[in-house]
């Protein structure tokens, strides 16, 4: 994708095409706040990070006691929020996390100010209770789109909403067809709100495919200003 250009100038051109990135780094460590300084500076205005919230958080801990891990989490991500820049906060849960709503409940009303969606893994999650809790805090359920969870629902349950494309049903290798971008295109289009879609299939570079076939199915072409179609 980048012809031979150094790692260093990946983000810069990433965001030559696309308006967004979600960063799966932070699931694993920290960042440095001279690494997010350095995203700020290598994309334009209007270019929006979702970050991943630390597997510290949701895999160890499994959301009990957040306050002071948030803290640690949020504090390196402040040229983010400086910078406008900053967009949801991604909460993956483990598979092996069954349904909890006391914890979820003290988890939600911990979260900073923002957005904030949650990737539900075990079926258990997927109850009418559990939607209006996300209801009330406005947070929104992932849809994690992968044929080894065909549990996940398409459900709104905040005024925005954020598609994960783990692994294309109808593609090679997990490669998604031209007819499931183009049934998923009309998906968004039909929800009416804000979406946040993003592709994991980054094998042989699908997901970059993918994603600009989704855009271009949307209606947005490769570098028109983001503050033109938000």
């Amino acid at each position: 994708m980048y012809g031979g250009a150094p790692a260093s100038r990946w983000l810069q051109l990433y965001a030559e095409i696309f308006d967004t990135v979600e960063v799966n780094a932070t699931f694993y460590r920290l960042p440095t706040e001279k690494a997010v300084r350095r995203w700020v500076e290598s994309t334009p205005v209007g270019f929006t990070f979702a970050v991943k919230a630390s597997r510290y958080l949701t895999h160890v801990k499994r959301l009990r006691d957040l306050p002071d891990g948030i803290a640690r989490m949020m504090d390196p991500l402040r040229p983010l929020l400086e910078a406008g820049k900053l967009g949801p906060i991604l909460w993956q849960l483990p598979a092996t996390f069954h349904r909890d709503d006391e914890r979820l409940a003290s988890a939600l009303d911990a979260l900073p100010d923002g957005r904030h969606c949650f990737e539900f893994r075990h079926p258990s999650w997927f109850a009418d209770e559990v939607y209006d809790v996300l209801e009330r805090h406005d947070v929104a359920v992932v849809v994690g789109d992968s044929p080894e969870r065909p549990f996940q629902p398409w459900r709104l349950t905040a005024n925005w909403t954020y598609v994960r494309f783990h692994y294309g049903r109808r593609g090679r290798n997990g490669n998604y067809s031209r007819a499931e971008i183009g049934e998923w295109s009309k998906r968004i289009r039909d929800t009416g709100v804000d979406a946040w879609a993003y592709f994991n299939n980054d094998w042989n570079a699908y997901a970059v495919a993918n994603a600009r076939l989704l855009r271009r199915l949307l209606g947005y072409q490769d570098g028109t200003d983001v503050a033109e179609r938000r």
